[in-house]
C-alpha cells in the first residue's frame, strides 16, 4: 500500500487555505451557440476567431438528417432545451440559433422566443438575422446570393432577404442535401464560386450557410470581387460580439469585422 504523507498545516502554508482566482477565460463575454445535429464547421470557426476573454459554448437541437424546409422546421421543438443546456449555472451574455436556413424555416421571431425560454437574460439572435444585420451595416441593398442549398431552401432565403428590403439580383444553390456534403466544399472553390455568381450591379456577394468554410477565404473573395462579401459565420461572429459589447476589430475576416 502506498503511504500518503499528511498535508502541511494550512496555518503555516497559507496557499493551501485559500484558492487563488483570476478572471478566467471568459471574463469579457460568454456566447452560446445552438447548432443543428450534423453541423461541423461553426464550432471550429467560432473558437478560432473569438477575441481573448470571450468564451464560445455549444449545444445541438434535434432534426432529421436531410436538410429541407420541413426537417428544419422541426428544430423549433428543441431550441429552448438546447439553449438551456449551455452554462445553465453561469448564464450567457448572448445566445444564437446558428443555422441560416433553419432560422428561415422556423422563423426569426419564433427562434428568438425559443432561445429566450432556454437562456433567460441572454440577448438572442439568429444566423439569418445576423446576415440581415451585416448587409444593413455595409449598406448592401442589392446582392448576389450563393449557397449549398436545394432550390426550395434557396428560394426561402431569397424571400427572407427581400422581405428585409434586400434585392437579390442573382441566386444560385449547389443542390446539396446533407451537411456532410456542405462541409467538404473547398474554400478555394468558394473563391471561384463567388466570382461566378457575382452580378455587376450587386453591392455585395453573400455566401449563405454556416456549414461552408467561407470565412477562411472571405478576405480573398473581397479582393477578387473588389466589393463587399458577407458569409454566414463571419456575420454571426460579428453580430454576437457586438451584442455582447465586444467592439474589437478583427483582421483577416473581411471588411465587416475590420470596419464595423
Amino acid at each position: 500500500m502506498t503511504h500518503i504523507s499528511p498535508l502541511p498545516d494550512p496555518s503555516t502554508h497559507p496557499v493551501l487555505g485559500n484558492a487563488g482566482f483570476d478572471t478566467g477565460r471568459n471574463a469579457r463575454a460568454k456566447i452560446g451557440f445552438v447548432l443543428i445535429p450534423n453541423e461541423q464547421t461553426i464550432e471550429e470557426d467560432m473558437i478560432a476567431h473569438m477575441p481573448p476573454g470571450v468564451g464560445a459554448y455549444f449545444n445541438r437541437a434535434s432534426m432529421p438528417r436531410e436538410i429541407s424546409t420541413e426537417s428544419l422546421a422541426q428544430l423549433r421543438g428543441s431550441l429552448a432545451e438546447a439553449a438551456a443546456g449551455i452554462l445553465p449555472d453561469d448564464g450567457l451574455d448572448v445566445i444564437v440559433f446558428a443555422c441560416t436556413s433553419g432560422t428561415v424555416a422556423v422563423g426569426e421571431a419564433a427562434s428568438q422566443a425559443e432561445l429566450a425560454k432556454g437562456a433567460p437574460g441572454a440577448k438572442t439572435c439568429t444566423l439569418a438575422g445576423s446576415v440581415r444585420k451585416a448587409l444593413a451595416a455595409i449598406g448592401a441593398r442589392k446582392i448576389a446570393l450563393g449557397s449549398p442549398y436545394i432550390p426550395e431552401l434557396n428560394d426561402n432565403v431569397v424571400r427572407y432577404l427581400e422581405e428585409a428590403d434586400v434585392s437579390v439580383l442573382h441566386a444560385h444553390g449547389m443542390g446539396l442535401k446533407y451537411d456532410t456534403q456542405m462541409i467538404r466544399v473547398s474554400p478555394d472553390y468558394l473563391v471561384d464560386y463567388a466570382q461566378a455568381i457575382d452580378h455587376p450591379e450587386a453591392d455585395a456577394v453573400l455566401l449563405s450557410c454556416g456549414a461552408l468554410r467561407s470565412i477562411d477565404v472571405i478576405d480573398r473573395i473581397e479582393q477578387k470581387l473588389g466589393k463587399h462579401a458577407i458569409c454566414s459565420n463571419q456575420a454571426m461572429l460579428w453580430d454576437c460580439l457586438r451584442l455582447a459589447g465586444i467592439d474589437d476589430k478583427l483582421p483577416g475576416l473581411g471588411r465587416l469585422l475590420r470596419e464595423h
